[in-house]
């Protein structure tokens, strides 16, 4: 009986802690909504309100799994301590309190708080984010703490508690920094808009629209999957959950026409990682690009729009080559929507996207505004709709669902805040720098490997936007003295640190579509960095030419758009062993070989590289003449019926 009773108190409890946290959630959103139209409030209270309805709201949706009894007042506790220390800031750290202890110093309970947001933030982090990212704070934080003890050059003059709390804590290169304003500025009115165009039938949409743009393929559910993950990484800002919004429809269709379990997690898992470089949203971490560049978010767009072609048309050159080997067939005719029913009924969930892109290239609106005109065009299109209408029930979910998917982002910039602080005091940016630039000789072939490298190992298990901060704080700065471009070297650390998410042995995109596939992470995510290969050598590309991020002459540009084009063709051909026909060892190598030469912007290396194409194309088609034709049996020129 009394267990009976236990059971029936906690299932109240979390009842109550449900429509608690649906209640914060919508006020968090309309605050966000509000402030979007009307002007955000001065920075310590814009992002102090943020910070402290994220970590409730992590807490009331994120209660510890385990059941025991008095759990609700367990779960209880840290949603009020992450209330109490964050209405403390509010109150008791504002710009002119906080510029009156610069004189007067911190006082005991400021310390005492500051340790205890600290705590909160981490615990909120890890039930959100996993252990990675706590992890990585902790390391940064001992680092400040014990940095006097390390070899000369890492080693600093030590940092003690109350220097450590104060730097993390009450100034504005901690957690309350610029990764933490762009969560609070930006990124949540984007997960918002997604949210919204989502819940109007616009996600539904472009799943249909991706079916009937590439069912008739060879490659048919794989090159949905592409597509369908392109167009939703647009609204999305996470790998993982793009994974398992369109992998729901794609990764099934895939296994039943005849991919392994593995591959078809790993297509997926590659083409939602690419969300995060495509514009016009590019997940999270372009605003914060944008911010720490002091450039217009459209900038950051425009230079990544070809890169992030250039990364589709990659992944899609190979799970149509992979189609052909194995010998698919396009999917049935009366299994796919049709393409004019489909823009028929849906041609307006574009606008939108279109509205997005024109405010912010062309009207030079800010992120803030862009995103608040989107959401209201999604809003008014929606009633073009009879199933998608807005009601005001359908804004409530969308603004409870936009604003529980921006809790991640929420707590892994405000952790980040912590590393940038720790970097920040103890000079430790300045020293990875210098660490780069001497291990490589001055080399920038070799500078660009390591902080790849570093970019992969930092960002296992992080949220993009995260491993972005992280190591874009202590990688970039190397690369730029040596040579390369401000925006050339963040977009490069963007490339890994979002590959970062399909890259063994932690890739969670990978791991993500391995639970909706039923297939073993590791072997998906090994499928998955093979599928995605180009996605480790694009970022060499616009290292090498500029002129792909749009730095340089038209002429650069045409030259650059054409030999990088090939350049993917012949890397996925090489890696598939397929170019018109099945290509042999010899044939592979050439194609190999010949895209790495065409990764560096220059006439020699891309003459080199062209004539490698034009010898490997001679070599097939002279093999095809003297076998009768017979190579050309599932050739791709036959790919699409």
């Amino acid at each position: 009986m009394l267990g009976q009773l236990t059971q029936t108190v906690n299932r109240k409890n979390r009842l109550a802690g449900a429509s608690v946290a649906a209640v914060l959630a919508w006020v968090l959103g309309f605050f966000h909504l509000y402030t979007a139209g009307f002007g955000l409030l001065q920075a310590m209270y814009q992002r102090g309100i943020h910070l402290t309805l994220a970590l409730v709201l992590i807490f009331l949706y994120y209660p510890l799994k385990r059941r025991f009894k008095g759990q609700w007042l367990v779960n209880l506790v840290p949603v009020l301590l992450a209330a109490f220390v964050g209405l403390y800031m509010l109150i008791f750290a504002s710009p002119a309190r906080l510029a009156a202890r610069s004189l007067t110093g911190m006082t005991t309970l400021d310390l005492v708080i500051g340790a205890l947001l600290i705590l909160v933030l981490l615990e909120a982090t890890r039930r959100i984010t996993g252990n990675a990212m706590v992890v990585v704070a902790l390391l940064f934080l001992a680092y400040a703490y014990f940095g006097r003890n390390l070899p000369s050059l890492l080693a600093h003059r030590g940092y003690d508690i109350q220097q450590i709390i104060e730097q993390t804590v009450f100034t504005h290169e901690g957690i309350y920094g610029t990764p933490l304003a762009v969560s609070a500025s930006f990124i949540v009115l984007f997960v918002l808009f997604g949210a919204f165009l989502e819940e109007s039938g616009g996600g539904q949409f472009f799943v249909d629209l991706a079916y009937a743009l590439a069912g008739r393929t060879r490659s048919g559910p794989a090159m949905t999957a592409v597509v369908s993950s392109a167009l939703m990484g647009t609204i999305s800002g996470s790998a993982a959950s793009n994974v398992v919004t369109t992998g729901t429809f794609t990764i099934p269709l895939m296994k039943k026409v005849g991919y392994p379990a593995d591959v078809a997690g790993a297509i997926e898992a590659v083409a939602s990682t690419g969300g995060q470089v495509l514009p016009p949203v590019m997940g999270a971490a372009a605003f914060i690009m944008a911010e720490m560049l002091g450039i217009s978010y459209g900038q950051v767009a425009l230079a990544a729009a070809l890169p992030a072609v250039l990364y589709f048309v990659s992944v899609g050159v190979m799970v149509h080559l992979g189609a052909v080997k194995r010998g698919l067939q396009p999917l049935p005719r009366q299994e796919l929507p049709v393409l004019r029913e489909v823009l028929k009924n849906g041609w307006y969930y574009f606008i939108p996207l279109i509205l997005i892109i024109y405010t912010l290239v062309i009207l030079m609106y800010t992120p803030t505004k862009s995103a608040l005109w989107a959401i209201g065009a999604t809003v008014a299109v929606s009633f073009l709709s009879k199933d998608g209408r807005m009601t005001p029930q359908k804004i409530l979910r969308a603004v409870e669902k936009g604003v529980k998917g921006s809790l991640v982002v929420a707590a892994a910039c405000a952790t980040a805040g912590i590393v940038i602080g720790i970097v920040t005091i103890t000079g430790l940016g300045l020293r990875f720098s210098n660490l780069i630039v001497t291990a490589s000789g001055g080399s920038l072939i070799m500078a660009l490997i390591l902080t790849a490298v570093t970019c992969l190992i930092l960002g296992m298990g992080l949220p993009t936007s995260a491993a972005y901060i992280i190591t874009v704080t202590l990688g970039a700065p190397a690369l730029v003295n040596l040579g390369l471009q401000p925006i050339a070297a963040h977009m490069f650390v963007l490339y890994f640190a979002s590959i970062s998410a399909i890259t063994p042995p932690v890739a969670i995109a990978a791991y993500a579509a391995a639970g909706v596939a039923n297939s073993p992470p590791m072997s998906t995510g090994f499928h998955a960095t093979r599928i995605g290969i180009a996605a480790f050598v694009v970022p060499f590309m616009f290292a090498y030419g500029p002129a792909m991020l749009l730095v340089g002459s038209p002429l650069q540009v045409v030259q650059v758009v054409f030999t990088s084009l090939l350049g993917v063709w012949m890397l996925a051909s090489g890696v598939q062993g397929w170019f018109l026909f099945q290509a042999g060892w010899p044939e592979r190598i050439l194609l190999l070989a010949g895209a790495l030469m065409l990764i560096e912007t220059g006439s020699f290396t891309d003459l080199v590289g062209i004539a490698l194409a034009i010898a490997v194309v001679a070599w097939q088609l002279l093999r095809r003449k003297e076998t009768g034709g017979m190579a050309r049996k599932g050739s791709a020129v036959d790919a699409v019926e």
